[in-house]
């Protein structure tokens, strides 16, 4: 199967809770799934949410 990727850095000043639901929000209307989450000592989270590519379109990554 081919995923295309989406590389997602959120700020030391995003709780938790604040990031689950973009990300829940992300996974629920554009068909993303979380394939990573790295956290760094300063409190960034770098995430990777990736989906299947499939020949319809779907609605990109809103910032």
């Amino acid at each position: 199967m081919d995923y295309e990727y989406a590389p997602l850095r959120l700020p030391a000043n995003v709780d938790r809770l604040t990031a689950t639901a973009q990300l829940t929000i992300q996974a629920e209307y554009g068909g993303w799934e979380l394939a990573r989450v790295r956290l760094y000592a300063d409190g960034t989270r770098q995430v990777m949410l990736r989906r299947r590519v499939t020949g319809n379109s779907q609605p990109g990554l809103s910032y």
